[in-house]
């Protein structure tokens, strides 16, 4: 009976936290939708190329120099059972993340100072990507945090918040002083700073909850962060460029206005499935670290399952209605300047079908902490990425860009599902692996 009990309070957490989830990517995702329409329809497909490819090397920034400790932060908060230990691993995090970010701005610097030189190109745009860097990291920072700690509400509303004035802004600056990429860089940022600065203001640590914390407490927490963020960082990479790095190749081998058709039909097919994974991911992760933390492996191994065949559905599902349906979202989503992405939608929906299940796949090797391995994946994935894009631009153009996807997506996952091995329950489950301890709050 008491089993019984904790399950039933355990699926109603779940649900909870699924429905919170839900609300936020279906919120943010119904803004992105109306602002790309409003968005395509002010700027030329030349322009929002530029901003694709800026936002591009943002979101490299983030994978490489602050995601990782964020990764490590999320994974280690479950362990962080004694009192002040989670202000303490946030403080690691928020510490380690501000340095890296500091290095991240140099390199864009050097970097956009270098190229402006060489090809003219307004290097006051790397200045507004900068700033857009500072205020995504924060952002990123601060609702995955809150999703560690499965505070999925207060992490749903920050994210629809951003994602709901990031369009506006950059509408409202369009607007008034032209349709020029450098607007729409800086609408993104003063939006992200925007929302920063008051779910900061509303999540501040309260006084009674400010802890002194101890310096042995904080190199241990520092030691463990940076083992497990470390192996991610070139793994960021490799997946950056898997999945952004055609947009790059599509500018060298065509143009900045097929970049922007591209990345706008990617965009809007990435986002669909991107959310829908997201939804999952957040909904079972937590849990499922949760179980695997407290030794529950038998429950962990039965959470990864169900996650696993929700991504799969939501996969097939998703590929089946792009093929109906894609004339008529190209249409109804994007100005007729873009009418031309409607055919690469269902295609990089199935590369994108393919990301989501191997990211999911990958989860056993997460939970043991064992994130070398993940490099492998990435690699074989990234170097798939580089050998298909462009021979498949080169035969196909812009459609063979797409049909690159569904490829190296392909082999990363597959990869990923022989590393892991996820029909392997690590560990054996006992009978009373159901709720080992007499707290029954913590199952």
């Amino acid at each position: 009976m008491a089993n019984k009990s904790v399950n039933t309070t355990s699926g109603r957490r779940i649900v909870g936290d699924a429905s919170w989830a839900l609300l936020g990517q279906v919120g943010s995702g119904v803004v992105l939708l109306v602002g790309t329409r409003i968005i395509t329809e002010l700027v030329s497909p030349e322009v929002y190329g530029q901003v694709a490819l800026l936002t591009g090397l943002v979101a490299l920034g983030v994978g490489i120099f602050a995601y990782p400790f964020i990764c490590a932060g999320m994974r280690l908060l479950p362990e962080c059972l004694e009192k002040g230990q989670r202000p303490a691993l946030h403080r690691v995090v928020r510490g380690l993340a501000t340095r890296s970010t500091a290095i991240a701005v140099l390199f864009l610097a050097f970097g956009g100072a270098v190229y402006s030189h060489m090809t003219g190109f307004d290097p006051g745009l790397f200045g507004v990507a900068a700033l857009l860097f500072f205020a995504t990291v924060r952002r990123e920072m601060g609702f995955q945090l809150l999703i560690g700690e499965r505070r999925q509400r207060e992490a749903s509303l920050w994210q629809t918040s951003d994602s709901l004035l990031r369009p506006l802004f950059a509408i409202l600056l369009v607007w008034l002083w032209g349709a020029n990429a450098a607007w729409v860089l800086l609408g993104y940022a003063l939006a992200s700073i925007a929302a920063n600065t008051v779910w900061s203001f509303v999540h501040r640590p309260k006084r009674n909850e400010k802890v002194r914390h101890r310096p042995a407490v904080l190199r241990n927490l520092k030691r463990d962060v940076w083992a497990y963020a470390v192996p991610l960082m070139p793994m960021e990479l490799l997946a950056w460029f898997s999945g952004l790095g055609d947009r790059y190749i599509v500018g060298y081998l065509m143009s900045a206005a097929n970049v922007g058709v591209y990345a706008a039909a990617y965009t809007l097919t990435n986002e669909a499935f991107n959310r829908s994974a997201i939804v999952l991911l957040r909904t079972f992760q937590p849990v499922y670290f949760q179980h695997f933390s407290a030794g529950r492996k038998g429950q962990a191994f039965r959470i990864f399952w169900i996650w696993l065949g929700c991504v799969a559905a939501m996969g097939v599902a998703g590929v089946a209605a792009l093929l109906v349906l894609k004339d008529w979202v190209a249409a109804l989503l994007l100005a007729k300047t873009y009418s031309s992405a409607a055919v690469l939608m269902p295609i990089i929906g199935a590369g994108c079908a393919l990301q989501a299940l191997g990211m999911v796949a990958a989860q056993p090797l997460l939970a043991v902490k064992r994130t070398r391995p993940l490099l492998v994946g990435r690699l074989s994935g990234a170097v798939s990425a580089a050998v298909a894009i462009p021979l498949m631009i080169q035969q196909y153009g812009l459609i063979g860009a797409a049909m690159a996807a569904p490829v190296y997506f392909g082999v990363e996952a597959f990869i990923m599902v022989l590393l892991a091995r996820p029909w392997r329950m690590i560990g054996v489950a006992r009978p009373d692996e159901l709720c080992p301890e007499p707290d029954a709050t913590r199952c």
